[in-house]
């Protein structure tokens, strides 16, 4: 299983062409996985940070397959690939009426309250092997 969440292009995501800004996909990237963590696993990033921790992306790769315009509305699909004991990788593909915009991969970790890779708290990891499993069977 994946999460979708649809995005609507707004004049501040595109640069004078009326395109999508490249730069503006990484902010649609996280802003898939933040939701992803409220809706999905039930930790808001609000939560994480109340907490003194976080879950910074450390490494993403991006490519870009065809541009998006202003007024589309374009679906993110976010699975989870692979889950570590302080990491985990996940996929963004964005697409619109089946062709595919966007394919990103990023590894968040999570950062304890002393700015160091921790392990993740017990629901998280379980959510996410949880979300990890359920993607095998689906995709």
């Amino acid at each position: 299983m994946s999460y979708h969440r649809e995005i609507a292009i707004e004049f501040n995501h595109c640069d004078p062409a009326g395109i999508v800004f490249y730069p503006r996909y990484f902010e649609m990237v996280n802003s898939v996985v933040e939701n992803f963590f409220a809706e999905v696993l039930d930790y808001p990033f609000a939560r994480i940070m109340a907490e003194r921790s976080g879950v910074p992306t450390v490494h993403l790769t991006c490519d870009f397959h065809a541009p998006s315009r202003l007024g589309e509305r374009v679906g993110f699909v976010l699975t989870v690939e692979r889950l570590g004991s302080r990491s985990v990788t996940v996929a963004v593909r964005a697409a619109r009426d089946g062709e595919r915009r966007l394919s990103a991969k990023a590894v968040l970790v999570w950062v304890g309250a002393d700015g160091r890779a921790a392990h993740w708290p017990e629901a998280i990891g379980r959510a996410l092997a949880c979300e990890m499993a359920k993607g095998t069977s689906d995709d």
